[in-house]
C-alpha cells in the first residue's frame, strides 16, 4: 500500500485528512514560510505548498505527500497568523463588516509527479464592536490562525456569508485533496469514511 503523509502540524488539517479513511503520517516541513517581494497570495501559497510537498517528498521515496498553504488577504494586505493578542485585535478589527479573501495552495506530490492548485474563497464578517473583538481576540482561537479567526469555532457566529470552500478557509481544500489522491491511484473508501 502506497504509503501518505500530511506535511503539517495543522489539527484542522489532520482531521480533515482523518475522513478520508486513509492511514496517513503526519511530518512537519522545515522550510521559510517569507513572501518574496512582490508575490501575490495565489503566487505565495502555491509556492509555499509546493516547497512543504517537496521538502517531505525529498525525504520518503515512493510516498504521496499532501501539503498546504493559507493566507487571508484584504485590500492587499496579506494577513498571516497574528504575532500577538493585540495584532490580533488589529487583524479582527480591520475585517469586520468586511469581505476578505482566503487563499489556499495545496500540492499532491509522489517523487517528480506533482500536482497543484490555488482555491480562493471569499469570507464576509458581521460588523463588530470593539468589546466583541477584544473578548473574541484574547480568546486564544486567534493564536496560530490566518487571519487571527477560526471559521469552524467561535467566529463562526459573526461570518455572515462564504462563496467558496469551507475546508479551504479551515486550511485544507479537501474535495482537491480527494481529487488529486485519486489520480496518484489512492482510493478513497466511502464505505469506511460512512460508516
Amino acid at each position: 500500500m502506497t504509503k501518505l503523509i500530511l506535511a503539517s502540524g495543522s489539527p484542522r488539517r489532520k482531521e480533515f485528512m482523518s475522513y478520508l479513511g486513509i492511514p496517513f503520517e503526519v511530518e512537519i516541513p522545515n522550510i521559510d514560510e517569507s513572501p518574496l517581494q512582490g508575490e501575490t497570495p495565489s503566487e505565495l501559497v502555491l509556492r509555499l505548498s509546493r516547497l512543504k510537498a517537496d521538502y517531505i517528498s525529498k525525504k520518503h521515496d515512493d510516498t504521496v505527500v499532501v501539503a498546504a498553504d493559507t493566507v487571508v488577504c484584504f485590500n492587499g494586505m496579506i494577513l498571516g497568523k497574528p504575532s500577538s493578542r493585540d495584532d490580533a485585535f488589529r487583524m479582527i478589527k480591520m475585517l469586520q463588516g468586511q469581505t476578505h479573501t482566503v487563499y489556499t495552495g495545496v500540492t499532491v506530490q509522489k517523487g517528480s509527479l506533482v500536482r497543484s492548485k490555488v482555491v480562493s474563497t471569499e469570507v464576509s464578517f458581521d460588523p463588530l464592536d470593539d468589546d466583541f473583538i477584544r473578548n473574541y481576540s484574547s480568546s486564544g482561537e486567534c493564536d496560530d490562525k490566518a487571519g487571527a479567526y477560526a471559521i469552524q469555532g467561535i467566529a463562526s457566529i459573526f461570518i455572515s456569508e462564504v462563496k467558496g470552500s469551507v475546508s479551504s478557509v479551515v486550511g485544507l481544500p479537501i474535495n482537491e485533496v480527494v481529487k488529486f489522491l485519486r489520480e496518484f491511484g489512492l482510493n478513497i473508501p466511502v464505505s469506511k469514511v460512512c460508516a
